[in-house]
């Protein structure tokens, strides 16, 4: 089972924010690293609160996706049909 630290850390590195926003992504692991730590129930409830923010956060400073979904895939498919004239006729 995975740490909430390494979680995060997996998330920050997937997201490429890093870079973008070293100070709050260093935040971020250290909210991870006291949701960890056992002890008073509270604050790891605090902590896990402003984790969550803070990865929010990070989640909307991150770069578009290069990834295509599928709807960028049909996109494609119908720009590369296009390019080879294989476009259908529409019915009058």
């Amino acid at each position: 089972m995975s740490t909430n630290v390494e979680a995060t850390q997996a998330e920050i590195d997937r997201l490429g924010v890093g870079v973008l926003a070293p100070g709050l992504a260093q935040l971020a692991l250290s909210l991870a690293a006291s949701v960890d730590t056992p002890g008073n129930v509270t604050a790891q409830a605090n902590a896990a609160r402003e984790l969550r923010t803070a990865l929010e956060t990070l989640r909307k400073l991150a770069p578009p996706a290069k990834e295509m979904d599928a709807v960028d895939e049909l996109a494609a498919k119908k720009a590369q049909r296009r390019e080879d004239g294989l476009v259908r006729a529409r019915r009058a």
